[in-house]
């Protein structure tokens, strides 16, 4: 059996590195680090999705750990190029997790550019990540994820989807690239069905779902999932589709909102 049950090898190896380089650098203040997302829940596109992870510590992190978090961080992109910008990991102090409905906490994040830390952030914003990670994320060290997460409810959750969904409904697409669109589509297909049926799907089980509730919308949908797979493509007019990804946005917001 594949290590964590991941059939990919090289992600295997990344998630061992990683784990090994961050127990070294916190050393005993390390206290749990956990893995989410699509990996674990299954649907995983290889060539699109990210690996995300969250690592919990017992306070914030000094700004000699910062610094070797980055460096790590910035070896393991360059190393490992087909992963750079796909690695997701949050940091975030024990307290403050506990207390996150109350708690404004330094987060750091990766990828940033390419690792940067969010000041005072309120980590209520971040309930949808935390619910995830206790419902079905994967221990790669310590406690249980509802060892160190509380209970959050799935009331909780959906109104958490539902307002991120209309914080998406209102960006600005006429400037964003084709990755950006396809993650706004493909984002608001999930917030509806999660608004819809209570409960998480993946972006892909979430499309295709979608495809078949709003007919009239199957085309752009498929054009986000392929936007998707290949967002490194170059010289590619990404103006000509954001009216009708704005149109889209805008369309299942209101959807969700009624």
């Amino acid at each position: 059996m594949a290590m964590y049950g991941i059939p990919y090898p090289d992600i295997q190896r990344i998630l061992e590195n990683l784990q090994l380089q961050i127990r070294q650098i916190f050393q005993d203040r390390l206290i749990g680090v956990y893995l989410y997302g699509s990996l674990v829940a299954g649907d995983f596109d290889y060539n699109s999705s990210d690996i995300d992870l969250l690592v919990v510590t017992s306070s914030p992190m000094t700004s000699s750990e910062f610094e070797a978090l980055r460096v790590m961080h910035w070896k393991l992109a360059s190393e490992n190029p087909a992963w750079d910008d796909r690695i997701d990991a949050v940091y975030v102090p024990e307290k403050a997790l506990r207390e996150f409905r109350t708690a404004k906490s330094p987060v750091v994040i990766s990828p940033g550019e390419p690792f940067h830390v969010r000041e005072r952030e309120a980590l209520l914003d971040w309930l949808q990540n935390w619910y995830l990670v206790r419902e079905s994320g994967f221990t790669l060290f310590g406690p249980t994820p509802a060892e160190v997460i509380p209970p959050i409810t799935q009331d909780e959750f959906i109104t958490a989807v539902r307002k991120y969904a209309m914080e998406v409904n209102e960006r600005e697409y006429h400037e964003m690239n084709r990755k950006g669109q396809a993650y706004a589509i493909l984002t608001m297909c999930r917030a509806l069905y999660t608004s819809q049926k209570g409960k998480q799907a993946s972006k892909r089980q979430a499309a295709r779902w979608a495809q078949e509730q709003l007919p009239e919308w199957s085309g752009l949908i498929q054009n986000a999932l392929t936007w998707r797979q290949a967002w490194r493509e170059e010289n590619i007019d990404h103006a000509v589709t954001s009216p009708e990804t704005s149109r889209f946005v805008h369309f299942v917001a209101s959807r969700i909102l009624a």
